[in-house]
């Protein structure tokens, strides 16, 4: 399967640059898969179109301010890294001056606040470094990074915290779980009076969701390894909601992936973590979701695989034209699409 069959042409003022005053007045496209159907909708409508006993999942990672930009040490040539992965003070890197960087290289940032020694060369332009610094790494990180807005939106964010959902806890993600970011506490609290359930997990978002695929064939795209994790209590209200036929409905492609990886390892849901570099594309078999709120995506991407897996190609391709059409705000910042 060739990645130019979900290509589309989008103007560039249909990139949403800003997110909205209110986080819950975005519009939302409705695609019914079964009858191939698409209405034009408000996000707020979401309370409508749950019902009671359906199961929402949301991903409660939280973005790190992952961009650092230093010098080497040797020769105070500029380096920029982008962290992806945290095994105590190791930490893989995506290296925007590759070539720069071997083993043993020492980048400094902040007049030394922090260091990194690059302990590993990987392919791709991504290295593994150790973090040398005093104190809490996180508060040093917070000083010196930045939150790493995705390089389409190019005007400058106001509120750093509308680039996190609201219920963002576990730090970890080097990009937002952006479907997330319709949602609020007061749309939140108007589900739970419907006794729709709302489960938290995790999945960590880096390479895997965003990197670009670079392959003509699809089937040559290799996934990046994100972390998961999963508690006793989600996985009992998953588990239930499936021996009950409940609906569940994941918030964005991160909750999808993780929920689809560990009913696929397992064969239900259960308490545990561990790494997953799951590739969702047309002909995928879904057995964990039924439902999907989203966000409209980059072209050529693995998330516009995944929703073309979960709806067809075909409607997803017609949903997108028609949002074009319509004027939808697309990307990180844009409007919502709800998949049943």
């Amino acid at each position: 399967m060739d990645k130019r069959e979900f290509m589309f042409d989008l103007p560039h003022e249909l990139i949403a640059q800003i997110p909205l005053k209110d986080r819950s007045a975005s519009r939302m496209m409705v695609v019914d898969k079964t009858n191939e159907k698409i209405f034009d909708r408000q996000f707020i409508d979401i309370i409508d179109l749950l019902n009671e006993n359906d199961v929402l999942v949301r991903n409660n990672s939280r973005v790190i301010p992952a961009r650092l930009y230093g010098v080497k040490a040797a020769t105070n040539a500029h380096v920029e890294l982008l962290l992806l992965r945290q095994e105590g003070d190791i930490w893989e890197c995506l290296v925007g001056n590759a070539k720069v960087v071997k083993e043993d290289t020492l980048i400094s940032f902040g007049d030394g606040r922090l260091k990194a020694k690059c302990v590993k060369v990987k392919e791709s332009g991504l290295r593994d470094f150790l973090m040398i610094y005093d104190g809490i790494f996180y508060d040093v990180l917070d000083s010196l990074a930045e939150v790493p807005l995705p390089p389409y939106i190019t005007t400058k964010l106001e509120d750093k915290e509308r680039y996190q959902t609201v219920y963002a806890k576990v730090m970890g993600s080097s990009a937002a779980p952006t479907a997330g970011l319709h949602f609020t506490d007061e749309v939140f609290a108007k589900l739970a009076a419907k006794k729709v359930k709302i489960v938290d997990i995790t999945l960590h978002v880096g390479l895997g969701t965003f990197r670009p695929i670079n392959e003509h064939n699809i089937l040559d795209h290799k996934m990046h390894e994100e972390y998961y994790m999963m508690d006793e209590e989600s996985a009992d209200i998953l588990n239930q909601a499936k021996a009950n036929k409940q609906r569940i409905i994941s918030i964005g492609t991160t909750s999808t992936r993780t929920l689809e990886t560990i009913i696929k390892k397992y064969g239900h849901f259960k308490a545990c973590s561990g790494m997953t570099d799951i590739y969702i594309y047309p002909g995928y078999q879904f057995e964990a979701i039924d439902a999907l709120v989203t966000n409209f995506h980059l072209p050529e991407s693995t998330l516009i695989l995944l929703v073309s897996a979960l709806a067809g190609k075909e409607l997803i391709l017609k949903a997108y034209q028609h949002a074009i059409e319509e004027r939808y705000r697309f990307f990180s910042f844009g409007d919502a699409m709800f998949i049943y």
